[in-house]
């Protein structure tokens, strides 16, 4: 049996913010990001969902020019000036000791925590699966804050560990400059996939 379509029209203008008119962006407009647009971002994006509530993300936020310059050398070297451009420059990474703290996320089921730690491989996999996820609720979590995002790979990872997640188990995945980004410096956007191309019902 069908069910009635949903209310296509009271969502236009929120998929339009989030995917329509927003674009990556490589250049920014001068000025920071406030300590409460940050909180307030990451208040948005912890609530989308991970398998079994793991949450294995870790992110830095990378503002300060002394910590943009203890990044920089990582970086490849296009992707230098955007990092140095964007008011914050965020590292996404995951933590694999993660399932330490299944009790408290996922309190109902307690044992997942042990099957985790038994399991190096699978928490390995659950960790970059589900960090990868919340990265990607962090750009969506920004675009709807009004903020724009420049997603950037490009970079050597064991530098990035080793500088900014030394002594722990967190691994980086991938980095998201966040900021009000230059329209003036954007490019014809690329072509993408049309339904048919990429997409079956069955």
């Amino acid at each position: 049996m069908m069910h009635p379509e949903p209310e296509i029209d009271a969502g236009v203008a929120c998929v339009a913010r989030l995917f329509d008119d927003a674009r990556t962006f490589g250049a920014w407009r001068a000025g920071g990001l406030s300590e409460a647009i940050i909180r307030r971002l990451y208040d948005a994006l912890r609530l989308g969902p991970t398998a079994n509530n793991c949450a294995p993300a870790r992110f830095v936020f990378v503002a300060s020019a002394e910590a943009k310059a203890r990044l920089e050398p990582h970086l490849s070297e296009g992707n230098k000036p955007k990092m140095r451009a964007a008011p914050v420059c965020v590292i996404i990474g995951h933590d694999l000791d993660f399932h330490t703290k299944m009790g408290a996320l996922f309190p109902h089921k307690p044992e997942t925590a042990a099957v985790l730690a038994a399991d190096p491989a699978r928490a390995r996999e659950v960790a970059f699966r589900n960090s990868s996820l919340q990265g990607a609720y962090l750009i969506m979590a920004a675009r709807a804050l009004g903020l724009d995002c420049g997603p950037m790979s490009g970079f050597n990872n064991s530098g990035v560990d080793q500088e900014f997640f030394a002594g722990t188990q967190i691994k980086s995945n991938f980095l998201c400059n966040i900021g009000y980004g230059d329209r003036r410096a954007l490019r014809p956007r690329l072509p993408r996939l049309c339904f048919e191309e990429a997409c079956e019902v069955v």
